[in-house]
């Protein structure tokens, strides 16, 4: 886990990681969830409506989201704070994504970072995302 303070962090800024999707998450992340929807659950269904298997919830694809800014910028200070995100693509389970984030703005006055990021898999972008950032800036 990083832990970047606030002037540590700078415009251009980039981290990113990969994650593959597993049938484990996706069960988990349903019964989380509460969302039952056969698009999610059921492949034939899925397959018939024109997708080639099931489609991971967005959500879930999405929630790596939390994983770029919790764990990798600002990492340990973090706090998630507003999130703007776009689907592309559907994700299948077993699909390695690439989730990449740049750091675009630092608000100086409210110590807010903005970052643009997006979820690659194969090149092609699957999500896109602007994600707003504080932290525990209190050491500063």
């Amino acid at each position: 886990m990083n832990n970047f303070d606030f002037d540590e962090i700078k415009i251009g800024q980039k981290e990113k990681f990969e994650k593959t999707v597993t049938e484990e998450m996706m069960q988990s992340f349903g019964q989380i969830c509460g969302d039952f929807n056969p698009l999610h659950t059921d492949r034939d269904y899925a397959i018939s409506r024109g997708y080639k298997d099931k489609v991971v919830y967005g959500m879930l694809s999405a929630s790596f989201y939390s994983t770029l800014v919790g764990m990798y910028i600002p990492g340990k200070k973090c706090l998630f704070e507003e999130a703007k995100i776009s689907f592309n693509k559907p994700v299948y389970i077993g699909d390695k994504l690439l989730i990449e984030g740049i750091v675009k703005e630092k608000h100086e006055l409210f110590k807010r970072i903005t970052i643009q990021a997006k979820i690659t898999q194969n090149n092609n972008t699957v999500s896109k995302a602007k994600l707003v950032v504080s932290g525990d800036w209190k050491n500063e």
